[in-house]
């Protein structure tokens, strides 16, 4: 049964990335081009998706893209929105503002040439845009992004920018620019700002608590549900850790292990999500709460 109040729609959201291709280049320090599990797993998104009627944006690395442009191809067809979310996953806090430039613009035209269509939308990756690198916002603009979705306004250890309002909002920029942020959920406990309604929230804590979290984010505003392709992927893998030390080694093969473990109710998750809220693309949200 649908629980979401009256006309009252939600954005789906999946960040299109390879999690062997990012864990080689983080934790192993080896560049591997992403791996076809990226696509297995964006095609189980994709049939649930149909099964229940529902469009969703995929923001998609530029690598993948270059990789799978049919699978780019398949997602447009089948009439989601497609954005872009970098080209090689790196935060912007790594990148000069001409790195970012170079970045966004070479993702954004690849997946406008694959798919015919233009590009609305960003979300940077590790929700990398805060206070001081909301310089980020200006390059977008300039690039000719309508929306970017990549600020979580909690005070996070990995990002996060606390002073932000997590209502969807259209930014004045310097030049006479502007831009429309769609911040990700949050609840407040306490006082307090938490994140909700995401990949990593959605594996590790019972269903209830997102189920919870998205109604009572309802109460005020849309939620923006976002989780990435690998959330469901329990096939393990094997790879030499020769190159990196004892330590790093350890760490790194118990981070990969406790993923796989808490990734195996995701897909039953997933599916109470479909069946009990209404979701739709985070354009036709931002265009039905700016009135774009």
């Amino acid at each position: 049964m649908v629980e979401s109040p009256p006309n009252r729609l939600n954005a789906f959201t999946i960040d299109v990335e390879d999690y062997w291709n990012i864990f080689h280049r983080d934790w192993l320090g080896q560049n591997i081009p992403p791996t076809d599990a990226v696509v297995r797993n964006t095609q189980w998104f994709l049939q649930i998706l149909d099964e229940f009627n529902t469009k969703a944006t995929f923001f998609i690395l530029g690598e993948v893209a270059e990789s799978f442009p049919d699978l780019v191809r398949t997602i447009a067809q089948a009439g989601h929105e497609i954005g872009v979310h970098g080209y090689h996953h790196r935060q912007i806090f790594k990148l000069t503002r001409d790195d970012f430039h170079r970045e966004v613009a070479k993702a954004k035209k690849l997946l406008e040439d694959i798919t015919g269509n233009s590009i609305h939308g960003h979300r940077a990756p590790a929700f990398s845009i805060n206070q001081e690198t909301q310089w980020a916002l200006e390059v977008l603009a300039e690039e000719g992004f309508i929306y970017d979705s990549s600020v979580f306004p909690i005070a996070g250890k990995r990002y996060g920018w606390p002073e932000f309002s997590p209502d969807i909002q259209i930014l004045d920029l310097p030049n006479n620019q502007s831009i429309i942020e769609a911040p990700l959920s949050i609840v407040r406990m306490f006082g307090k700002a938490f994140p909700a309604g995401g990949g990593g929230y959605i594996r590790h804590f019972p269903y209830f608590v997102t189920r919870q979290a998205l109604r009572s984010i309802n109460k005020q505003r849309p939620a923006i549900v976002y989780c990435h392709p690998y959330e469901i992927d329990i096939t393990p893998k094997s790879y030499t850790y020769s190159k990196l030390s004892l330590k790093s080694r350890c760490k790194a093969m118990r981070f990969h292990y406790v993923q796989l473990r808490n990734r195996r109710s995701v897909k039953d998750k997933m599916r109470r999500l479909l069946q009990t809220f209404f979701f739709t693309t985070l354009y036709k949200i931002i265009c039905k709460e700016t009135g774009q």
